[in-house]
Order: C-alpha cells, then structure tokens, then sequence
C-alpha cells in the first residue's frame, strides 16, 4: 500500500446536483467538431474544405508550429461547415456524421499511431500546458484517477468496464516514459488493479483532484524539467485504439449541475453537438449557462456548441442575471460563504444551488491570507500571480511558474473577495514566459 498524501488546505465547493451512477447512452449527434480554440498555443492550419468526405481519424487541421500535430475527425461523414470569428480566426471544423462509424486503421509505433491518429493533443507538457513536444522525452507522466471538482465524474464509475483499455493505455504511455498514477484513497475501484505504474495516493480536498497539486507533491518541477500529463478517461481512448487500430472516441461525461432535472451520465462521441444530449426539457429554466467542463474551469457553450476535446462533464448554472437590493445585510442561509459572514456556515453539510453572479466587481488585490489558505501547493500563490501581472520573468521564474498551470488557481478564483481573474493573470504571465523565453 503507497503512502496517503493528506491535504488539509483546500475546499469542497458543495453544488447541488451531482450526477447520480445511471449510464445513458446519448442518440448518435448529426453535428460534431473539433474546436482550434480547445488547443492552448495551436495555430491551425485547414487540410479540408467543405463537402469533402472523411472517416474517423481523418486530418481536419494541422498545427502550424509542429507539422507533426495533427487533429482528426472524431466521425465519419461530411466537412459541413468551417466556422470562422474575428480576423478569420478557425473556431470550429464541423463534420455531419453518416452514422456508419468508419474509422481508419492505424499501427505502427507508439508516436506515429498517437499522432496521425489525431489522439497525440490528449498528451498536455509541463511547464506551460500545451500540447506535448514530440521531440522531447518527459522525465515522468502523470495521471490523475479522481477528479475533485464541483459536480465532477467519478472515474471508478466512468472506467469500472474499461480495465483493458486502461491497461493498454497505461502500458503504451510506459513506453514514453514513467508513469505515475494518483487515486483518491478513500475509494476503490477499476483504477487500482492497473498495474506497470507507480502509485500515489492522495486524501483532502478540492483541488486534491488537479494533477499539478499532485505533481507538487510528488516531485515538483524544476527550471528544465518537462513532465507529461493525461487525462484517465484519455488513458482508455488511447488504450482503445491499440487494442483495436480504429478510433473511437467514445467517451462518458457528467450532466451535473443545480439546473440539471436528472443528474446522470451520459455516454457521447466527443465533439458532439450540445442539443443533441443537453435537451431544454432537462433543465430547471431557460436562464442557464451551459459550461463545458466543471464550474471552476470550464468554457461557457450554448445549446448550438459543441463539447470541448479535454470535457469530461457538462455542468448548468442559473445565470447571474438577477440582483438583490442590499442582499448582503441579509442572513443568507441559502448562500455558500467561506467565512463566517453568512450563517450558512452552521450548515457544514448543505448543497447550494449557486448561479454565475459575481456579487460584486473587481477591486484592488487585499491581503487576506485566503489564497495560502486554499492553495496546497509549496508556492506564494499571491506573490507569484502579482509578478504574473506585472511581468517580471526573474521573480515568476524564482516562484514557480514552472509548476503551475491556470487550473491550479481556479479555486482562488471562487474564494477572492476581491474577484481578481487568478487563472487568467497566471495565464498571461506563462504566455509571456512562452514569447521571451521560447
């Protein structure tokens, strides 16, 4: 048995609806597409038109900074649409789907199937979180097992029919490099009879779930290093085409939320157009913000989007279109605070059904001390977003931009009282590491 790593810093946001373990398998969708802007750092480069004919593993697009990289079909079909936004910018390569499930066959070596395949996008480098160099060896892979977020899947549930995809696909990452595999220790299933990886285990709160705490925890990154992550449900994508040499991209995802009717799973092609599974009748009103992923990270999708390529879940929130006059005097029993300022802190076990509303603008950065309090990571959260902000390379380098990525600070986002944009400071602060560094 492999030590438990405790975490106590953190927060379990407790949303309402989370989904309950039923599997329905969604209608095939007519619409699908694969998304440039789901790719942090990818410049595309069109390989079709619209009305050419494509299978399942197809190339739509390639990057333009690594030829190599190219990005598949998930259907077969016809290129319906390129949908295009400002400055001609690539948004979506829609592909109608034929509904015969052709696929083109791939073998060969572990990096030739992943990347003609169009599954080698699935592979995230650290540091910066883009797609993976593949001219470069990682010194580890990680694999998170669990996710921690608001509403998120339970991976023992998603993967318990998967273990010989998983195996597969743990077994082709080992011949990248080592791989390391993190599962929550109060659970048990399908994850811990994988075997040929090393194991950690890890209790706490959210974001105990997030693969960069875990890699902080396990062996930090350090100014040249270069570690790999993967998504597990991803981990069984590409165990699949191994076993098979046809691409599927079957996956399960969480219909979560306080606005979903019915909580469940619902098992799609990804890709697939959002109104093909996320039905009005579904949802509580019509004031929702659909997001594709889970409330702390995830993009905002209408009815007429598409699910995005990393999603594992799809989550409703009441939009925060409604204001209360001097709400703040009131008692609020009905809202989730992380201090004692509402009274809602009596009712440790409640679930809230919180909407989008900001309640309240952005302000000047306080000192409060709740970012190291709700951060499980050995860096100064505060110190290293302020020197994001004002781009100072020497001091983000000596704080550890290296370690951290966006998603590492989306908590932060939710407890600020002064609603600064955490996740999109460190985010300018990276790509700017990027553009002097690079």
């Amino acid at each position: 048995m492999s030590k438990v790593v405790k975490l106590r810093r953190g927060l379990d946001i407790r949303l309402a609806g989370d989904p309950v373990p039923k599997l329905i398998v969604a209608g095939e969708a007519d619409l699908y597409a694969v998304s440039p802007p789901d790719f942090e750092g990818v410049v595309p480069k069109l390989l079709v038109r619209e009305g050419d004919k494509v299978k399942a593993g197809s190339p739509l697009f390639f990057d333009k900074n690594n030829e190599q990289v190219l990005f598949t079909s998930p259907v077969s079909g016809v290129v319906s649409e390129v949908r295009r936004g400002e400055k001609r910018k690539l948004l979506n390569v829609i592909v109608q789907s034929d509904g015969r499930g052709e696929s083109l066959e791939f073998k060969g070596d572990v990096a030739d199937v992943l990347l003609s395949s169009g599954l080698w996008p699935m592979v995230i480098q650290r540091p910066y979180g883009r797609i993976a160099d593949t001219g470069v060896r990682p010194r580890d892979i990680f694999v998170s097992g669990f996710d921690s977020a608001p509403g998120a899947p339970d991976m023992n549930f998603v993967l318990g029919d998967r273990l010989d995809d998983l195996q597969k696909g743990f077994d082709v990452l080992g011949e990248l490099g080592k791989v390391h595999l993190s599962l929550d220790s109060t659970r048990a299933g399908v994850l811990d009879k994988v075997t040929g990886v090393e194991v950690h285990r890890f209790r706490g709160p959210h974001p105990a779930g997030n693969v960069g705490v875990q890699i902080n925890h396990i062996n930090p990154i350090r100014r040249g290093d270069v570690v790999w992550t993967v998504d597990v449900q991803n981990v069984a994508i590409i165990g699949r085409l191994f076993r098979t040499g046809r691409l599927d991209m079957t996956r399960v995802v969480a219909l979560s939320g306080p606005m979903v009717e019915r909580p469940h799973y619902l098992q799609i092609v990804g890709g697939a157009q959002v109104r093909s599974f996320v039905m009005r009748s579904n949802l509580k009103t019509t004031n929702v913000r659909l997001i594709s992923g889970n409330a702390l990270t995830g993009t905002a999708v209408s009815h007429d989007g598409f699910v995005g390529f990393y999603s594992n879940q799809i989550t409703a929130l009441e939009e925060g279109n409604h204001y209360e006059l001097l709400g703040w005097i009131a008692p609020r029993l009905d809202k989730l605070s992380v201090s004692k300022s509402y009274f809602s802190w009596l009712c440790p076990g409640k679930r809230y059904s919180l909407d989008t509303n900001l309640n309240g603008g952005e302000r000047a950065i306080v000192v409060t001390g709740l970012w190291e309090k709700y951060l499980p990571m050995d860096i100064y959260p505060m110190h290293l977003v302020k020197a994001c902000m004002a781009g100072n390379i020497d001091k983000m380098e000596a704080l550890g931009i290296y370690e951290v990525l966006p998603e590492d600070f989306a908590l932060l986002d939710f407890v600020d009282p002064s609603k600064t944009e955490v996740q999109q400071a460190v985010r300018q602060g990276i790509n700017l590491m990027i553009k002097e560094l690079s």
